[in-house]
């Protein structure tokens, strides 16, 4: 095992896109009539479903900004920046063509649906962002600890400010990475303001990861933090409203998902990382390691990704509560198995990665 890894990075990437899989599952395929907002199951589904995101996009910069810090000490930075940058631009590349229309195009129909923007366009842009602010303080991790932690917290304050952006001036390319008009999943804003305080995180596991009880001061203010945005943080920004009088934090304070869900990405984050004795070895930390093969594969299966069959097309939103919460449980355990021990999409693609680096 690698020295200072962060192993419990792998254990939420796990947990994370586990509740990716089943929340993908049941919402593709469970009926309308059993979607009861007042029913606790259907709550406790929907409140993990949401935090799926926030704490992908949030570990994606840990781990990618810890591994970029760290090679400041092996002296192999523009190695390691390299490969970020492939690697950004395979993320986006790979989100496009899981919903290349190859079928449609066959035909001679071309549509505009093609450029709509998901997670891996979202987290590549966001990877190709860092390594440009990181390059531009490259001298001074201080600088970049305090950029980053700015940049997410203005991202967030902000977005009532861009919630209802009109960017239909720009070429549709652009625009889908700033608003979902056209269709997109995911935009650039406000998603990369989990990554910027991902990345403020890695800063201080690479500044204090050696340090007597940095683990436990870590821990605790992460639950504490987490425990402050998820139940206060609103009331905090009304206060501010009422006495500076700037609606901004109003606006803020009345729709305050941005800040609420990073407090429960902090939470989880505290939990594993206390765990993190418990799972060095086991089975979930591999799953963590496969997550780009666990999406790849689940879009297809889904989505009908590069076929045009998938669940989506055969089943529809036609299960109960029963049928999707087991076929949730075959599902997550196929595609985990299947990437695990058949597919090899990781270790392709990074195959490919390596000879492209080494070419450059």
């Amino acid at each position: 095992m690698k020295a200072n890894r962060l192993f419990f990075i792998d254990a939420v990437r796990a947990f994370a896109i586990i509740m990716m899989l089943q929340g993908h599952f049941i919402d593709t395929l469970l009926a309308i009539e059993y979607r009861d907002e007042d029913h606790i199951v259907f709550q406790i589904w929907k409140y993990f479903r949401g935090i799926t995101a926030p704490t992908f996009f949030t570990i994606s910069g840990i781990i990618f900004t810890y591994l970029l810090m760290k090679s400041k000490k092996n002296a192999t930075s523009n190695t390691r920046i390299k490969k970020g940058a492939v690697r950004g631009v395979m993320l986006i590349s790979i989100g496009y063509a899981l919903r290349a229309p190859v079928f449609e195009w066959a035909q001679g129909v071309f549509k505009d649906y093609f450029l709509i923007v998901d997670v891996l366009q979202c987290i590549g842009l966001s990877i190709l962002l860092t390594i440009l602010i990181y390059m531009a303080t490259f001298k001074k991790s201080a600088m970049f600890s305090i950029i980053m932690i700015s940049l997410g917290t203005t991202i967030f304050l902000c977005e009532p400010l861009y919630r209802s952006l009109d960017v239909s001036q720009l070429p549709l390319f652009i625009a889908n990475y700033l608003t979902k008009t056209n269709g997109s999943v995911f935009t650039i804003i406000p998603w990369f303001g989990y990554m910027a305080y991902g990345a403020f995180i890695a800063t201080l596991f690479y500044g204090f990861l050696e340090k007597a009880k940095f683990k436990t001061i870590l821990v605790t203010s992460l639950l504490i933090i987490g425990a402050l945005l998820i139940w206060y943080s609103s009331h905090f920004f009304n206060w501010i409203y009422l006495q500076s009088n700037i609606l901004l934090f109003k606006e803020v304070a009345y729709y305050n998902y941005l800040f609420t869900r990073l407090g429960n990405v902090l939470i989880l984050l505290g939990i594993f990382y206390y765990c993190e004795q418990y799972i060095k070895q086991s089975l979930i930390l591999k799953i963590g390691q496969k997550t780009l093969s666990i999406y790849v594969i689940h879009f297809v299966i889904i989505y009908g990704s590069l076929t045009g069959v998938g669940l989506h097309q055969i089943i529809g939103k036609n299960l109960n509560p029963y049928q999707a919460g087991v076929g949730a449980i075959i599902f997550v355990t196929t595609v985990c198995a299947l990437s695990l021990y058949r597919i090899k999409t990781n270790q392709f693609i990074y195959t490919q990665l390596r000879k492209v680096i080494r070419r450059n």
